[in-house]
């Protein structure tokens, strides 16, 4: 298994894999697949040109992506989104390794804190999070229509000492 970094010229590497996960977990993330779907390539290339975006391959084939990103709204932070591991891939650490990538991002980026934000159903990611330092921070909300339905929470990893 790698972890890749991939750059404008991977946007249909990106493309490919969003849309996997938007098909299989389309209650972990804000946009949706049919959303997705209507972008075009310019699309791609600008969340990769605008986001750190990373993925684990095993034999030749992108089985996971996390993505990282500045937050505009608290100087010092960024967050971890578009968090997904295929489900045969699953289990074998792949998704701790797609975390380290954005974490040593973030860092290198001088950012403090990285945060991001579950699903409260979404249990293995909760437990995933846990494992690799994620504290709740209090702040709760939920998914954009059509699926204002799903609470999630946000979480912090420190970077820095407090």
């Amino acid at each position: 298994m790698q972890i890749e970094r991939i750059d404008v010229d991977g946007w249909q590497r990106l493309k490919a894999v969003r849309l996997a996960a938007l098909a299989d977990a389309p209650e972990a993330f804000g946009s949706t697949l049919a959303q997705a779907q209507r972008y075009g390539a310019s699309d791609w290339r600008q969340q990769l040109e605008s986001l750190a975006t990373y993925v684990a391959v095993v034999e030749k084939v992108d089985v996971g992506m996390a993505r990282g990103v500045a937050d505009e709204t608290s100087p010092g932070d960024a967050l971890l989104v578009s968090m997904w591991v295929a489900p045969k891939a699953r289990g074998h650490g792949i998704g701790e390794q797609l975390i380290m990538a954005v974490i040593g991002w973030a860092r290198a980026a001088g950012h403090s804190r990285l945060l991001l934000d579950v699903a409260d159903g979404n249990l293995p990611a909760v437990a995933l999070y846990e494992r690799m330092g994620f504290e709740p921070t209090g702040e709760t909300g939920s998914l954009p229509p059509p699926r204002e339905h799903v609470m999630e929470h946000r979480r912090a990893l420190y970077l820095a000492d407090r």
